[in-house]
């Protein structure tokens, strides 16, 4: 149901064609995609760069974090699509950067880099979302961007596997180059759904002292910090599994990733059941019933791994349930949310994906400071956050919100 104070119905359904949903998802994957992408290509980065591989990721997660902060205000004044537009092109200057690096210290710069555009992707997807959806429409919507974007992080991994078999881990940055040449493209079509009107009006500096209200919004930043802390957990899977599968268990880095896709299988099946379940659960219920079941199979992992029973099969049937919860956590507490804050939506939008997003710097600095060569780090580290993000989950109250 369209949300009465966002957009008339006529307006929404002229806004929200085929193309703005195919664009929107593509847009949303764009995280997933620069980092999924060359996962099997790491240890290989790792020897022809003589660096530590997972620097690449906490590099392009601090560029991801900082640059929304940014974004978050600017597109609550000036409206959606110039940010999307400048982003696009600083994320294409970045690949090309990534793709002509020679050190670990310039790819590492590079990704930086890449991140400040790549981060409009995701955050303004969602703002969008809440421009034109009230509470439960707009979680649906989210769920059904989670279906297509899901794409990226099952195509990624299988073609850079592909690709690392028959080039370098360079083409890898140049396919990115031309995918964020296409998307700037795709842009022309996409439609402003921040009128003119219902744009911030205090000055480009006031507009970032919202972020003290969004800190100290209690129901705002519950569900962002529940959703903040699963994300560490599951980045912590991102950014160890290859290390994990290929060098601990001996997996192909072709077939990797086919081990990687299987958990967003599993993603887009729950965010296909959560489609329907937000017309006939609260947000909150469902949320609390993702985190527990996330939890369990953390737990189960943890202390398989601990205990040395399982072997790889542990890994991959504790993993997948534990990924597939998050179609319906990132889906329902992204909504929730940004429905706490719905006059600021850019900007809460932004926080969050700054703390989402960002979160994986603790994950990859964990891995690269802890990490024994075992799948033990990476197991703790999931297992730990995701019982912190239930913890949250389950004190929350759940609360009763008509859509308009």
């Amino acid at each position: 149901m369209i949300d009465s104070q966002s957009q008339t119905p006529g307006a929404a359904r002229n806004t929200t064609g085929l193309s703005f949903i195919l664009i929107l998802s593509a847009l949303m994957a764009f995280t997933s995609l620069s980092t999924d992408i060359y996962l099997p290509a790491m240890p290989v980065m790792a020897k022809d760069l003589h660096g530590d591989a997972e620097l690449t990721i906490t590099g392009f997660l601090i560029g991801f974090c900082i640059a929304q902060l940014i974004w978050g205000p600017v597109s609550d004044h000036f409206g959606r699509r110039l940010p999307l537009f400048a982003g696009m092109v600083l994320f294409i200057v970045g690949s090309v950067g990534c793709a002509l690096s020679e050190n670990i210290g310039q790819i590492v710069f590079w990704r930086v880099f890449q991140a400040l555009g790549a981060c409009t992707g995701p955050m303004l997807g969602r703002a969008m979302i809440r421009d034109l959806f009230s509470r439960t429409r707009a979680a649906q919507m989210l769920s059904t961007l989670m279906i297509i974007m899901a794409i990226a992080p099952i195509a990624g991994p299988l073609l850079g596997g592909q690709m690392i078999k028959i080039t370098s881990w360079h083409s890898i940055f140049w396919l990115l180059t031309a995918i964020g040449t296409l998307m700037l493209i795709s842009l022309i079509w996409l439609p402003e759904t921040l009128p003119e009107e219902k744009r911030e009006k205090a000055s480009l500096a006031g507009a970032f002292r919202n972020y003290y209200t969004l800190l100290s919004n209690a129901q705002y930043m519950r569900f962002t910090l529940c959703l903040t802390f699963y994300y560490i957990a599951a980045y912590a899977f991102i950014t160890g599994s290859p290390f994990v599968y290929i060098s601990y268990f001996g997996v192909d880095p072709q077939h990797y990733g086919w081990l990687f896709a299987v958990n967003i299988v599993g993603l887009m099946a729950v965010s296909v059941v959560n489609r329907r379940l937000v017309h006939r659960y609260p947000l909150e219920t469902l949320l609390k019933c993702a985190v527990t079941v996330a939890a369990l199979a953390a737990l189960v992992l943890a202390l398989g791994v601990r205990m040395h029973t399982g072997g790889v099969v542990l890994i991959v049937v504790t993993v997948f349930i534990f990924f597939s919860m998050n179609g319906v956590i990132a889906a329902t507490s992204a909504a929730a949310a940004l429905d706490a804050v719905p006059n600021v939506a850019g900007s809460a939008s932004a926080l969050m994906g700054s703390l989402q997003y960002g979160s994986g710097i603790i994950s990859s600095l964990l891995l690269a400071l802890a990490g024994d060569g075992t799948p033990w780090t990476m197991a703790w580290i999931i297992a730990l956050f995701t019982l912190i993000s239930a913890g949250i989950a389950l004190t929350t109250r759940v609360v009763a919100v008509a859509d308009n």
